[in-house]
């Protein structure tokens, strides 16, 4: 049970278990051909771990030596794709549901990942979260990236969710969030009544498919390399320096 309540909250197993994974990315021989070391990283807004993946990775580079040459690009991923917009349940009946055991089974549980998300200065508040799809907030995510404000929704989205209890798949919400980082308002909901950005979404969903992900947050590094999890910043940074030596031999 233990197992698949992570799965569904963004840590694979594995990761857990094996705190110094990295892995390569199957079938990839392709050499570096941009100038920065491009970090592409499958997360979804609803996953606690995600959240607490991108503490844990913006701390390891900051220490980077080489960080100013570094891009980051967020990819989409869904932990349920068939979530209803919004959820009968708060997050310990959901955890029930799908489960079993009783809500204080499921709040011990919970209760877990917020300590580990203290440790890296956030303050999860996950009675106040809405359980729902996080389709729209994808979408969002991916129109705010050719503003060139990936990592501010990024980060604007995994706030609202786990701190501010915000509903992500309601547009009036995903509008004002999209106006607090300097998105134009008219131009978000326009796109949020329209099918823009769907298959943006989708695409880096079967990338996620084609490549092996298995649970988020998942990291490559130059196409190369692969770190499941949120691991220990200091693991990101040999990963980072492991990455950026291979291709600077």
């Amino acid at each position: 049970m233990l197992r698949h309540a992570l799965l569904f909250l963004g840590l694979p197993y594995a990761a857990l278990a094996n705190a110094q994974f990295l892995g390569s990315l199957p079938n990839t021989t392709n050499q570096p051909t941009s100038k920065t070391m491009t970090i592409e990283i499958w997360s979804d807004v609803v996953c606690p771990f995600c959240y607490i993946g991108k503490r844990e990775f913006g701390s390891a580079l900051d220490r980077f030596a080489h960080k100013d040459e570094v891009t980051v690009v967020w990819k989409s991923f869904e932990l349920d794709p068939q979530a209803p917009a919004r959820s009968e349940f708060d997050m310990y009946g959901m955890l029930v549901a799908k489960y079993g055991g009783t809500r204080e089974d499921a709040k011990a549980r919970v209760q877990g990942v917020v300590q580990r998300a203290k440790s890296v200065g956030l303050d999860y508040q996950m009675d106040k979260a809405v359980i729902g799809s996080s389709f729209e907030a994808h979408r969002l995510l991916q129109f705010a990236k050719t503003k060139g404000k990936g990592d501010e929704a990024k980060e604007r989205l995994f706030r609202a969710y786990f701190i501010e209890g915000a509903h992500l798949a309601d547009h009036s919400t995903l509008v004002r969030l999209g106006q607090e980082i300097g998105l134009d308002a008219d131009d978000v909901q326009d796109m949020l009544t329209s099918t823009r950005f769907t298959e943006e979404v989708r695409a880096d969903e079967r990338e996620a498919q084609e490549i092996g992900v298995g649970g988020v947050p998942f990291f490559v590094f130059d196409r190369k390399y692969t770190v499941s999890g949120a691991q220990q910043s200091d693991h990101f940074l040999g990963a980072l320096e492991q990455a950026w030596k291979e291709r600077n031999p």
